[in-house]
């Protein structure tokens, strides 16, 4: 998989960009907040369907360029190469008169919806501050999990987008049921709404973590050269398998942790766990008006040796955490679509190691497609650069470098 062609209007600092992309490695060479960033994301964003650092999409909009145009409008289109055909995917954002956003999806040319959108393209984006993944808050890594799966999963997104709309309808009532504005009769219904789409978040996050464990524990192996071990812990808000709570702030001994697992959780079984939660918690809820169990409140750990990264763990540990995750994510994503995704990295070569830099350079030679930002060539060595197609960029202008 990759892309063949990418053209930008208004997108960020790209007022209007045409840009033939070949397979293989792509370098990105440019001075800072001269635009490299700004293309990975918007590749990301045509793989995803939303912005990556930033949850208003009037922000990727280039409002200069807009207001001296007469029909303002930012446009994101990419030529996909799959093994079953080539695909165009288009996104446009159209600022309207209350002065929202309004978002045009389309396929092939055909208007489509997110949900059918999504996925066409896979890509992998690795940045600099992904050790906020290691070190952040759990919403960090929900939405790490659940735009890793949209992509290769249409059923998880499904199920991603009715659970948050029934949580949203669920906790509206339940604050009238804390303010006595309404009968519990409703209740149930909503409840089984909940346990059926959150029972396939629970056991897709399951299963894929369940893998990303895997997947991760040989790539981290190879990062850190010093035989420590890395897993890859589920911590759901509640436990359908009913073990004990795990104390994470303490040291874990790995084979307590881990004992003999099945890879996979029947979906009608934790459905049926869900609901028996909610009515246990019902009380709770009423009175708090809010939902305080399910997918919403899912977490992730990452330790290393027994020791939750989350918590302690070195500067170096984490950012070789974060690595291996990010590099097991496109091991999983080639398992599970059959196709390598476009893997993009953002000058993350300048906060390596020259070690470090060796196991990423040999980690994507299988990739169809890798594009990597820098502000310096000197972070390749000369036999890379000589295969790889060079462009440089300056205040979002991008020209191709000739190879000496």
């Amino acid at each position: 998989m990759f892309l063949t062609r990418l053209a930008l209007i208004n997108f960020r600092n790209y007022t209007h960009l045409e840009l033939e992309l070949p397979p293989g490695a792509i370098v990105l060479r440019g001075d800072n907040a001269q635009g490299k960033t700004n293309l990975l994301e918007a590749v990301f964003f045509l793989a995803t369907t939303r912005a990556t650092f930033t949850r208003a999409e009037r922000q990727v909009m280039n409002w200069q360029a807009l207001q001296e145009d007469p029909f303002p409008y930012t446009r994101l289109e990419g030529c996909v190469q799959r093994s079953k055909g080539i695909f165009r995917v288009d996104i446009t954002l159209l600022p309207t008169e209350n002065g929202q956003i309004h978002k045009e999806m389309r396929l092939n040319g055909v208007k489509k919806r997110a949900l059918d959108v999504v996925g066409q393209l896979n890509a992998v984006l690795f940045l600099p501050e992904d050790i906020v993944l290691v070190t952040g808050a759990p919403v960090l890594r929900r939405r790490y999990l659940d735009i890793t799966l949209c992509q290769i999963n249409p059923a998880y997104c499904r199920a991603l987008s009715s659970y948050n709309q029934v949580l949203l309808q669920r906790n509206a009532l339940l604050k009238q049921l804390a303010e006595r504005r309404r009968g519990e009769d409703q209740l149930a219904y909503w409840d089984h709404q909940l346990a059926e789409h959150g029972a396939v978040l629970i056991a897709t996050r399951y299963e894929a973590i369940y893998q990303l464990d895997q997947l991760a524990r040989e790539r981290y192996r190879t990062l850190s050269g010093d035989g420590e071990c890395l897993r890859l812990s589920y911590a759901p808000s509640f436990d359908p398998e009913n073990r004990p709570v795990i104390d994470y702030q303490r040291p874990l001994h790995l084979e307590d942790l881990w004992p003999e697992r099945p890879a996979s959780l029947p979906v009608p079984e934790v459905a049926q766990a869900f609901l028996q939660r909610l009515e246990r918690t019902r009380r709770e809820e009423i009175a708090r008006g809010m939902t305080v169990s399910g997918p919403h409140r899912d977490d992730m750990h990452f330790l290393v040796d027994g020791v939750d990264m989350t918590l302690y763990g070195s500067r170096g540990q984490q950012r070789s955490t974060a690595l291996a995750l990010k590099l097991a994510e496109m091991d999983l994503m080639s398992r599970v679509t059959g196709e390598t995704p476009v893997l993009l990295l953002d000058d993350v070569m300048s906060e390596l190691d020259a070690r470090r830099r060796e196991h990423v350079m040999s980690a994507v030679q299988g990739v169809q497609q890798l594009i990597i930002t820098t502000t310096d060539w000197n972070d390749f060595a000369p036999e890379f650069l000589a295969g790889a197609h060079r462009l440089q960029v300056v205040a979002g202008r991008i020209t191709q470098v000739a190879h000496e």
